[in-house]
């Protein structure tokens, strides 16, 4: 079985309400998709061609390659179909490899059980054709497998990612609460940035969203991050496909674009976390990070935008003390951000009432399980009439 120069289906997922993202990075990198859903794409092609996807895309999860697809109605039958695959072309028998799972079936308790008879089917395979069996475990740095079986249709990737792509790879200091790598891609991308006026992010906590800014507008993909997935550890991995890829990634990194971007927060603990992480990114030199009030953040005159993540108030008794920081992120944008386009992103719409603007659009998340906003206020230079709300 000769998967790395062999097309075949191959499904990239991402958390839910980025597909539309994830839909414009895929095909702007040349790739057709064959049918978008809620929480990824679908594609034909190698499992060579998925290392480009692997290296460049911000908003994936995974990319996940497909073995086969089959009838299965217990575990039984599931077992017996996976002995069938030549997982001695595809796992060295002195190798190690790991098994996750997405599980719907009535005779399976725990998604655990699933992932042992995928396990078992493996190892007894490639113990029967080479004679010693494979080592195997929890650790997804190595060799990945994934099944997802729903009712009695079960089908088997290899998981040429990995490790989630969703984190990028530069944020060693996570810092409180911090917003995951491939939404704070998504928020910038949905925000129309140009990638050259200024951009401003107040409450930037450990600075993911500033960060992804810069990359956004220098081409840094996160591939220049990470030296590990889990296509190098199959049998038939290229490394030169992989080394010249990241050339690719290399030489297009547009240096000489350095639009003002502005990180302020009121901790100076959260500033010097994202400037460890921005350092580590490489962009540290493109971010000018202040400690103060966002009501005091550097706003320059002009246009650009201006993009706030503040806290939703989940936790008891904040709900007041965050109506009047809603309140004033509003006065904010309307008296300082005037040319801008401001962006509030909220899990919470009885405090984004307080902010006391109009939205003319209002773009869905979650972040993790909270269904959030990011709410858009074009703050016009002089008097206009409100904007309708496009989205409500």
């Amino acid at each position: 079985m000769e998967v790395f120069n062999t097309p075949n289906k191959v499904i990239i997922t991402c958390n839910k309400r980025l597909s539309p993202y994830l839909q414009q990075e895929v095909e702007e990198l040349g790739y057709e998709i064959k049918r978008s859903f809620g929480t990824g794409v679908e594609l034909y092609c190698s499992v060579n061609e998925t290392i480009k996807l692997n290296l460049n895309l911000r908003t994936a999860s995974q990319i996940l390659y497909s073995l086969k697809a089959f009838d299965a109605s217990n575990p039984e039958e599931l077992y017996r179909e996976l002995m069938e695959i030549e997982w001695e072309n595809l796992i060295s028998f002195d190798g190690y490899f790991s098994v996750t799972s997405n599980v719907n079936n009535e005779t399976i308790t725990t998604p655990l059980f699933a992932n042992l008879k995928v396990k078992d089917a493996i190892v007894d395979r490639i113990k029967d054709k080479k004679g010693i069996r494979p080592n195997t475990g929890p650790d997804q740095g190595r060799a990945l497998v994934h099944l997802y079986w729903q009712d009695d249709r079960a089908e088997i990737f290899l998981d040429t990612s990995g490790e989630t792509l969703a984190k990028h790879g530069y944020r060693k200091h996570p810092g409180k609460a911090p917003m995951l790598e491939a939404l704070a891609t998504g928020v910038v991308i949905a925000t129309k940035w140009d990638g050259i006026s200024t951009f401003i992010n107040p409450m930037c906590g450990s600075g993911t969203l500033a960060i992804e800014a810069a990359l956004f507008a220098t081409n840094r993909r996160p591939g220049l991050y990470r030296m590990n997935y889990s296509f190098m550890h199959f049998i038939g991995y290229d490394e030169q496909v992989f080394f010249q890829e990241r050339r690719v990634l290399k030489d297009q990194v547009n240096k000489k674009n350095t639009p003002t971007i502005i990180a302020s927060d009121l901790s100076e603990q959260a500033i010097e976390i994202a400037k460890m992480n921005a350092k580590t990114a490489g962009v540290d030199h493109m971010i000018t990070f202040e400690v103060c009030d966002f009501e005091d953040t550097t706003t320059p005159e002009g246009n650009g935008v201006a993009v706030f993540n503040p806290e939703y108030g989940e936790r008891l008794g904040t709900h007041a003390k965050l109506e009047v920081t809603y309140k004033r992120m509003g006065d904010y944008l309307k008296q300082k951000c005037k040319g801008y386009r401001g962006y509030v992103f909220t899990g919470n719409p009885d405090l984004a009432k307080k902010i006391g603007l109009r939205a003319s659009r209002k773009t869905e998340f979650y972040n993790g399980k909270l269904d959030c906003r990011l709410l858009e206020y074009e703050l016009y230079e002089g008097t206009r009439d409100k904007p309708k709300v496009i989205y409500e």
